[in-house]
């Protein structure tokens, strides 16, 4: 009886030992394949795009899958300066064939200025779509839309009183080491539009490529608003920068471990204009 249950005991024990190897090993295999399948979407994904780099300051029609981070200095028309950590950029991420979602951290503004709280601004989601594209040797083109999904979250009115939907249509060819990039969108707010105001957003990019990763380029950043405190008016800056795109990490075939950075100095040449000028740094971790 006793050599009976040992070895019933014995072989119980050899069956869970085996099933929990095999949901290891299955969990392991499940978690590779998923790693490798969003691996190589990424690479597939990228590989159909040309390789001028998102600008500065402007947004772009281009998929990019890394972590961004932004710093803005501006001079306001009182003479004072302001300060913008993160200006609301963050995790960028290509979950879907042609697709990005970009999930954004609150940009932290100091005012610098004593009759001005300080506190973050609001959390902004987008959803990118890039449907056409394609690479340098080929058409050299890419062109797509996105939303942008903004939540009242701002502390002491650095950011909006309601949610707003930005829809914006952007495109961008290549000429040889030459390229132009440009989007038009709208800002929607969810409610009180006559009284918060609708803004047209425009930006135009020229870039050119000088030796392998140098890319000096030409912004003009333009706002129209319709409606709200500032109805009629226009804010256009000029925008001369440059983007150093990419320093990698590695150079073995298939890595897309990189840095990625630069920087942008805006000018105001509107007559109206929240602030005179900036400067504005960008660093990217490209992965």
């Amino acid at each position: 009886m006793h050599l009976k249950v040992c070895r019933t005991l014995s072989l119980c024990l050899l069956a869970l030992l085996s099933t929990t190897a095999f949901a290891q090993s299955r969990t392991a295999t499940t978690n590779t394949n998923f790693f490798s399948a969003w691996e190589n979407r990424v690479r597939a994904t990228l590989a159909r795009q040309p390789s001028f780099p998102i600008p500065v300051i402007a947004p772009s029609s281009q998929m990019v899958q890394l972590f961004r981070f932004d710093y803005v200095h501006e001079y306001t028309p009182a003479r004072t300066a302001t300060d913008i950590y993160t200006n609301g950029k963050g995790l960028n991420i290509i979950p879907w064939a042609n697709t990005e979602i970009d999930i954004d951290l609150p940009p932290y503004i100091q005012h610098n200025n004593p009759k001005v709280k300080d506190g973050a601004g609001d959390f902004t989601t987008v959803i990118k779509f890039r449907p056409f594209a394609s690479p340098d040797k080929h058409h050299d083109y890419s062109l797509g839309g996105q939303l942008i999904i903004s939540v009242p979250t701002g502390s002491y009115k650095n950011g909006a009183l309601v949610s707003t939907y930005t829809p914006t249509l952007m495109g961008g060819k290549g000429f040889g080491p030459f390229a132009i990039q440009s989007t038009l969108g709208g800002v929607l707010p969810k409610s009180d539009a006559s009284a918060i105001g609708r803004t047209i957003t425009w930006n135009t990019t020229a870039q050119a490529r000088v030796g392998k990763i140098f890319w000096p380029e030409l912004e003009v950043n333009s706002n129209y608003y319709h409606e709200g405190p500032n109805n009629g008016k226009n804010q256009t800056f000029l925008s001369p920068g440059f983007m150093v795109s990419k320093i990698n990490f590695r150079h073995t075939p298939g890595n897309r471990l990189a840095l990625i950075f630069g920087s942008g100095f805006q000018i105001a040449t509107s007559k109206f204009h929240s602030y005179n000028h900036a400067y504005v740094f960008t660093s990217r971790f490209a992965f």
